[in-house]
């Protein structure tokens, strides 16, 4: 069974940093992509970045020049460094991991992320 732990969520102040690491278990297959959404409450699932086979990555808007993310491809690893946190960047961070054929997707249980004083 395929599972994503998520980890490095924590408490840090404005202007601090946060680098986020989801570790996947029990995958015959490469993920062909590998993504981070955010769900702050009251509010609907965003997607943050995501990053697919061949070195494409995709960001929201809101966080273009302040979050990278990268992959370790053959452990099925994702990370999320967060530079330059925002109060507005406070939000439960997911893990998401699909494969395209057969259609398959994964989600972790989730990384608290607080940005406050």
């Amino acid at each position: 069974q395929v599972q994503l732990e998520e980890s490095g969520g924590g408490l840090v102040q404005p202007g601090g940093s946060l680098r986020l690491t989801c570790v996947s278990s029990g995958s015959k297959f490469r993920f062909d992509s590998m993504a981070w959404y955010r769900q702050a409450p009251g509010k609907e699932r965003e997607l943050v970045a995501s990053s697919r086979s061949l070195e494409s990555t995709n960001y929201a808007d809101s966080v273009k020049g302040r979050f990278t993310i990268s992959r370790d491809r053959v452990r099925n690893t994702v990370y999320l460094q967060m530079n330059s946190l925002k109060p507005e960047d406070t939000a439960v961070y997911y893990c998401n991991a699909k494969i395209w054929v057969p259609s398959k997707e994964y989600w972790g249980q989730g990384t608290q992320v607080s940005v406050s004083l």
